[in-house]
């Protein structure tokens, strides 16, 4: 070690002083002693590291009491801020599953307060005054609108669809095609659930094409439960042919054995009408004649994370008193914003504009490029010669694994900062107290105004005027 480097170790102060000295002269407001002192040791102990590894020149100004304190109030203000924090969603990806999925309605975000903030009736009638179910909330709401006899929900779709195969399928055969074993996010694989469930996989038919007859054939008294995966996170193209919901149905009410769809991502609208893609509605399976069905809450929905079972009421009633419920239950959070994102539903026209996923997913081009004018206007106030910005045409995705081969025209704000290279925009940017997160495209960091929220511009501002500010 260097000599002037054992000098400086030297002169390291220690943790008491220290903490001696920002209790006389700096405001801590309601930060813990314990916060303080751990701040402290890390500051320390960092110079130290630094000092014996040499990895940085430490100057002997940088052990002055007062920018040492410099470093441990900004340590302490990292350690007081909460790890989950708001961001910006300008990546033009809708359900954005790495920033949280779908963005609650207004409505869902009052109810949670409410209830959060007081008492509840979460498992209690009010009729009778007795034990109630914490279904009932919702469980009248998702038959109406789906015309299911019977709900249930717990903690996501991969959790409902571990539960009904467990409750229905245990050490039996699930009849499913080729085509449909599934990997979601987290590598969760059908086969993979299937084996947790204690259920037995039988497949049928080949990749790309599966018939009724293929169903009909394996059909034995060991099978318990055909099950069709919908492919909302992909598709397969060109030679390819599949049993229809209602085919299958067919095969099973003939059979006396019950089926069962995983719808994955959901749908209570017909995107159709809107000019998007076709996407299986609920409403539309359980017309079809299955006995089952198991969607998310938190993609096509809008809703919070959740997986929502809808059916058959002799077979939800066997799934309710299965002792894995209570270990996949939801909690009274979720279940107030399930409530109010579903009530919405009640008016769809509404719900298309009320629910922040689907307002996203089918905004028209005219509301696009008027966000995109009134960013760029928001962000032109700064007035740096050093700054630009232009509009692009981009594309945006709905992102969850929903809608896979869609693409949704869209409007960017693409942002160059001279002398600072678009890397480094976007690390700053992920560094703002408000994370700003976007992309890199043809040397320009770019923003989709379609996944910025009405009151974010200003924020984005703010992140820009510190970037050239910096500099």
């Amino acid at each position: 070690m260097r000599e002037e480097n054992k000098t400086r170790l030297k002169m390291l102060p220690g943790v008491d002083h220290i903490l001696d000295l920002i209790r006389a002269s700096v405001p801590m407001g309601n930060v813990p002693k314990t916060v303080t002192v751990k701040s402290i040791r890390r500051t320390i102990e960092t110079l130290r590291s630094e000092i014996i590894e040499n990895k940085i020149d430490i100057l002997e100004d940088d052990l002055k009491e007062s920018n040492i304190i410099e470093r441990v109030i900004k340590d302490i203000e990292a350690e007081m801020t909460p790890n989950l924090l708001r961001v910006i969603n300008g990546t033009g990806v809708v359900i954005h599953t790495n920033l949280g999925r779908s963005i609650l309605p207004k409505e869902a975000l009052e109810n949670i307060a409410e209830i959060s903030g007081n008492y509840s009736n979460l498992e209690f009638d009010l009729s009778s005054g007795g034990r109630g179910l914490r279904y009932s909330c919702v469980e009248e709401l998702l038959c109406d609108m789906t015309g299911a006899e019977s709900a249930m929900v717990v903690n996501n779709n991969a959790a409902a669809v571990l539960l009904c195969l467990e409750t229905l399928a245990k050490g039996r055969q699930v009849v499913v095609s080729r085509g449909e074993l599934v990997e979601i996010g987290g590598s969760f694989r059908i086969p993979d659930v299937m084996a947790k469930s204690g259920g037995i996989l039988k497949e049928v038919g080949t990749t790309n094409r599966t018939h009724a007859r293929d169903y009909e054939e394996a059909l034995n008294e060991d099978v318990a439960l055909l099950l069709k995966v919908h492919t909302s996170n992909y598709r397969v193209l060109g030679f390819t042919s599949e049993v229809s919901l209602k085919e299958l149905a067919a095969i099973g009410e003939a059979a006396h054995i019950a089926v069962m769809e995983d719808l994955g991502s959901g749908a209570l609208i017909d995107f159709s009408e809107y000019g998007l893609p076709k996407e299986p509605t609920v409403q539309e399976s359980i017309a079809a004649g299955v006995d089952l069905v198991t969607f998310s809450g938190d993609k096509l929905i809008g809703g919070p994370q959740a997986g929502i079972i809808v059916g058959k009421k002799k077979i939800l009633d066997k799934i309710k008193k299965n002792p894995l419920t209570r270990a996949l239950r939801i909690d009274k959070l979720t279940l107030g914003a399930l409530e109010s994102t579903l009530r919405l539903y009640r008016d769809p026209k509404n719900a298309a504009r009320a629910i922040p996923t689907l307002d996203m997913l089918t905004l028209s081009m005219d509301r696009i490029e008027k966000k995109a004018s009134g960013m760029l206007t928001v962000f032109q106030e700064i007035d740096d010669p050093r700054l630009e910005l232009v509009v692009l045409d981009g594309f945006s995705r709905p992102g969850g694994g929903s809608l896979p081969l869609l693409t949704l025209p869209s409007k960017c704000v693409g942002i160059k900062i001279s002398g600072v290279s678009p890397n480094q925009i976007e690390k700053q940017m992920r560094s703002f107290a408000t994370p700003v997160i976007g992309r890199i495209e043809n040397e320009m960091f770019i923003l989709d105004v379609r996944t910025i929220r009405d009151d974010e511009p200003i924020f984005i501002k703010k992140a820009l005027s510190d970037i050239l500010n910096r500099q």
